[in-house]
């Protein structure tokens, strides 16, 4: 058991100074009057000394076995360990394919998600991947998410990226629906992740599929939105019908919205403020290429950037209640997971402890310390 006490909490929204009791991996209590607890609990207790106390944050976008592959073997990337996960204060991953979805597969994604959670963490992962058909593992994209407990979508299937597999509108409807009807079976979040790349035909393809067929808006999720600015504009109509769009964490050279500067400029508009969210393409590469599809540079994504962004809203004095949801409530709410992203008794013990600098000091996940006072107390078997 675990008493977090004085504790500055954002639920996402603002509750005050609270004390928090957790055991058996949820939220047992939230009040504003300190309880005993008797000695036989063997109780770890953390004065919080008035900080900022939030639930953990979700990362609905991460290359969990590592993405990368682009220049040649040699550059896939390894997977990511636990603790890159959580000292970015990420205490929920979603795992998913990219660009390599051959010697990568939907087996080696849920591999690694059994893994994780082994090691205390919670995961979870989506089936296919950039290209037509998906590769999955029980043969459809409906079967799998039906029957294989921790994929809850499908994703990222590539459009307007030349690195795609050219989808017509026909063969995105057929796996939207699939994953629509897997949702309706399950009550799994059922959507379709879409990564967009560079390409000029932006968001069309999810415009003509919302005007042509009866799939609710809500299965289309697009991803990297702020890569260029008329994307994001583009994105921005889009929550008008329903769909939730996601913001990535990396730079985009001039050529898009920065995330801090992308997020500022949703939370200005009068659109749902639930219906953004934003992810770090951890483990993932982030290549630049030429007009000829040559790479010219490359990086690699952390979850640590999403991280960077929370602390540069932050320490820019924005009202942290309100961009808050983008990282915790609004993800848990588009992947429906009920328990997660909220600090409600009966939830999930995934809480986030800051310090003076608001910066990140502890760090539990399922009701376990991760992190205390910046040093990693549970690492992955090969850490």
């Amino acid at each position: 058991m675990i008493l977090i006490k004085n504790a500055d909490v954002y639920a996402p929204e603002h509750l005050g100074l609270r004390h928090i009791v957790m055991g058996g991996g949820k939220l047992l209590y939230i009040g504003q009057t300190l309880p005993t607890l008797a000695d036989e609990f063997d109780v770890t207790v953390i004065d919080a000394d008035g900080h900022m106390v939030t639930p953990g944050f979700v990362d609905s976008h991460t290359h969990m076995t590592g993405g990368g592959g682009e220049a040649g073997f040699s550059t896939r990337v390894p997977p990511v360990p636990m603790s890159k996960f959580t000292r970015a204060g990420v205490t929920t991953a979603v795992g998913l394919l990219g660009t390599d979805d051959l010697t990568r597969n939907t087996e080696s994604v849920i591999a690694q998600v059994y893994a994780l959670r082994e090691e205390g963490f919670s995961a979870y992962c989506y089936t296919g991947g950039y290209h037509l058909p998906p590769t999955t593992l029980t043969g459809s994209v409906k079967s799998d998410i039906v029957f294989i407990e921790p994929i809850v979508g499908v994703g990222e299937l590539a459009i307007s990226d030349h690195r795609s597999s050219q989808p017509t509108l026909n063969e995105l409807l057929k796996v939207a629906s699939e994953a629509h009807v897997a949702r309706l079976m399950t009550g799994k979040a059922g959507i379709l992740h879409l990564h967009l790349g560079d390409g000029k035909r932006g968001l069309s393809l999810i415009r003509e599929a919302l005007s042509e067929a009866e799939i609710p808006a809500r299965t289309y999720n697009p991803t990297h939105v702020n890569r260029q600015k008329t994307l994001f504009e583009e994105a921005c109509e889009l929550t008008k019908h329903g769909c939730w769009i996601d913001v990535t964490a990396f730079e985009t050279d001039g050529e898009g919205y920065e995330p801090a500067d992308a997020l500022l400029r949703y939370m200005s508009t009068s659109l749902a403020q639930d219906k953004l969210t934003i992810s770090s393409d951890g483990g993932g590469c982030l290549p630049s290429f030429d007009g000829c599809g040559h790479m010219t540079k490359m990086d690699f994504a952390d979850s640590s950037a999403m991280t960077d962004v929370f602390y540069e809203l932050v320490d820019d004095g924005h009202n942290v209640a309100n961009f808050l949801p983008f990282f915790t409530s609004n993800v848990a709410d588009v992947m429906c997971f009920q328990h997660k992203g909220r600090l409600i008794q009966g939830l999930d013990a995934d809480v986030l402890i800051f310090g003076e600098n608001k910066r990140l000091k502890h760090v539990i996940a399922q009701g376990r310390l991760h992190i205390k006072n910046g040093e990693t107390l549970l690492k992955g078997t090969f850490e």
